[in-house]
């Protein structure tokens, strides 16, 4: 089963890079005007979802007329293009969804577009983040994460409960053991990758862990 890649309305950042990073079979779907960027790189989204009142009439068409389905819902509702995106990715059960062009623009849909990671209902798919250089997953307790990536790249952890409990963070510049971190602490900021892999563990919470690639272009697997 092929992965999903779900286009938001944010920003498009270093477009060449996102597009060496997709995949021969990649599911490609669109929230809005994200079928902007889409097009942009020369994909066809296999869907469109939302109430399209951030694509011109002649964009749908010409997304119609190359076989791309259209979900569009009213624009008075209750939830935002890219939750709506998320919901029918989520149902397709795939190995991994990745959000991109989900940066940028207005900050209320930047923060609320990264805290949709945080859903419980979405915890059986993996959930990445691309933007340009960075990349964030959202990590929840279990087994130890591998991290790859190279010397050099920064880590941060940026706890999203309360606390986060029994942080256990190698392969890195200041390593963490059985540590606890604070919603709105600067404790796990900055840090910096030894070797690859570096590897994370924690026993209760969520962490959002972002990396910032030094170079630019990743030498291993992306995620």
């Amino acid at each position: 089963m092929s992965r999903i890649i779900i286009f938001a309305n944010g920003e498009l950042h270093q477009p060449e890079q996102l597009k060496n990073h997709l995949q021969p079979g990649d599911r490609i779907i669109c929230a809005d005007g994200g079928a902007r960027h889409a097009l942009a790189l020369g994909l066809i989204p296999e869907i469109v979802i939302g109430d399209l009142d951030s694509l011109p009439e002649q964009t749908v068409e010409r997304l119609k007329s190359a076989g791309t389905r259209i979900i569009r819902h009213p624009v008075n509702k209750d939830f935002t293009d890219l939750e709506l995106a998320f919901e029918w990715a989520v149902a397709q059960s795939p190995p991994e969804i990745v959000l991109v062009t989900a940066l940028g623009g207005r900050l209320d849909q930047m923060l609320a577009n990264i805290l949709l990671l945080t859903r419980p209902e979405y915890a059986a798919v993996p959930l990445i983040l691309w933007d340009g250089t960075q990349r964030a997953r959202l990590l929840r307790p279990g087994p130890p994460v591998q991290i790859s990536g190279a010397p050099g790249d920064t880590l941060s952890l940026v706890p999203l409960t309360p606390q986060v409990e029994g942080v256990t963070l190698r392969g890195v510049r200041w390593p963490l053991r059985n540590a606890r971190l604070h919603l709105g602490r600067t404790l796990s900021i900055s840090n910096q990758m030894l070797g690859a892999p570096a590897e994370i563990s924690f026993k209760s919470g969520l962490l959002l862990l972002v990396q910032i690639l030094k170079h630019g272009e990743e030498n291993e697997n992306p995620n």
